[in-house]
């Protein structure tokens, strides 16, 4: 199921996708989402979903330029980053968030082999390819095959 993917027909099923997951059973276990795919393959429109699943109103960009943009939800911290400007790992000392992160922080990394040896291993890998027109997703990580079900049983 992992391996399989979900096939996206456009931006606004990416965004759907990203809703889906924010309303995932078991998601609380995951501390970070490590989201990969080539420029323009939908990781911000994904976060877009996730985040006003959650209840963000406002605009939200890929922080390419700032690195991270944060986000608080009733007690919830989301840490936005965007890694692809990284040209070493040792660049994200100097953000702080190691010492600010707790079991009530997630962590959504985009370009995170930018930030390997530094970023906490994740236990959710999203994985984004542009196909036709579309997007496949698929899953990888520990916490995969459970998210991947759980997504499925989501309307």
């Amino acid at each position: 199921m992992p391996g399989s993917g979900l096939l996206l027909a456009d931006a606004e099923a990416t965004e759907r996708a990203g809703a889906r997951l924010a309303r995932c059973p078991g998601l609380e276990r995951v501390r970070q989402i490590h989201l990969q795919g080539d420029l323009g393959a939908g990781k911000t429109t994904l976060v877009r979903g996730f985040l006003r699943a959650l209840g963000h109103e406002g605009a939200v960009r890929s922080p390419t330029y700032t690195l991270l943009e944060p986000y608080e939800f009733g007690g919830l911290t989301v840490l936005h980053f965007d890694l692809y400007r990284v040209a070493d790992p040792d660049e994200l000392e100097y953000l702080g968030v190691r010492e600010q992160s707790d079991e009530r922080t997630l962590w959504l990394v985009e370009w995170p082999d930018r930030g390997a040896g530094w970023l906490p291993e994740p236990e959710l890998v999203v994985n984004l390819r542009q196909e036709g027109a579309g997007r496949r997703l698929r899953w990888a990580g520990p916490e995969a095959g459970h998210i991947a079900r759980e997504f499925e049983n989501l309307q």
